[in-house]
């Protein structure tokens, strides 16, 4: 499923100056991400015959690259409540490519996506390099997926889902699908571990419409990042933790999908919900 808008976002001419800013900033960005990921693999080569699947050193890699990525597009990152320290995973919404950066930059986690990242230029090989888990929507493969996450998580990896199941523009909340917190249910996890709620709240730079981060439907990646990469001031990205939801608490993977539904939706300002109405109002049913 993808969510998509009967508006696309709005797309400004890159001026002159704009072309700068890209050109400086992409190179800053190139050389941070490249370099971390040569850091990275390189000090992988010596973290996996030692470690297996615990990786005691290079998320801290990724975390500076991340947290260097919004110095340089100028957009501020900040957080809001207690990061989860006992076992366990992560579920967020989900808005832009820049979540990756934004929840990676002051968490250690490992992403759960579809496995057709995994071929994608850049990010596939980005998303390989830090630990995601690759997963198919098929229903045969559910017995696979669910071992892989729990050796993952019994080994104290936090690994990191977007239940939506798709991207959006940031001024609405999906209803989050079930299916993958049954992994959460299984015998040797149930008892240990607990699902922390997310929230990502965007701000626009000023001046933009409030969905100018968003990256949803068929929006290409190339025009996306140079929008970001060209704009004159930055804007703001805020992670709310929410507090920790005991799986043994739950009766089963509906129960804990809908309260952890709730929890990151209670964390989105109204505001952005009274938005994401009032274009559906004027723009007329989205899909």
């Amino acid at each position: 499923m993808t969510w998509t808008s009967d508006r696309p976002a709005e797309e400004a001419p890159i001026s002159l100056l704009g072309w700068l800013r890209v050109a400086v900033r992409g190179l800053c960005l190139a050389a941070l991400v490249f370099g971390g990921l040569f850091v990275l693999l390189a000090l992988r080569l010596a973290e996996r015959p030692l470690f297996g699947l615990r990786r005691p050193w290079t998320p801290y890699i990724t975390q500076f690259v991340c947290r260097g990525a919004f110095y340089i597009l100028g957009i501020k990152h900040e957080t809001e409540g207690a990061q989860m320290t006992t076992a366990g995973a992560i579920v967020a919404n989900h808005s832009s490519w820049l979540d990756i950066f934004a929840l990676n930059a002051r968490k250690r986690v490992y992403f759960v996506s579809k496995s057709e990242v995994a071929s994608w230029p850049g990010i596939g090989w980005l998303a390989r390099a830090t630990g995601t888990v690759f997963i198919r929507r098929d229903p045969r493969d559910a017995k696979i997926q669910q071992d892989i996450f729990e050796a993952r998580l019994l080994v104290g990896h936090k690994l990191l889902f977007f239940p939506e199941g798709t991207s959006t523009d940031g001024l609405r909340l999906l209803p989050f699908k079930p299916t993958l917190f049954q992994a959460f249910f299984a015998d040797p996890l149930r008892e240990r571990l607990a699902v922390q709620p997310v929230t990502v709240v965007y701000e626009a730079p000023k001046g933009e419409e409030d969905r100018f981060y968003g990256w949803w439907g068929d929006m290409a990646f190339g025009p996306h990042l140079l929008k970001t990469l060209s704009a004159p001031r930055g804007g703001e990205v805020r992670i709310k933790y929410h507090r920790p939801l005991a799986v043994a608490d739950f009766q089963d993977r509906k129960a804990l999908a809908k309260a952890a539904e709730v929890a990151v939706r209670d964390g989105l300002p109204k505001e952005k919900l009274t938005a994401g109405k009032a274009y559906d109002k004027a723009l007329g049913p989205l899909s």
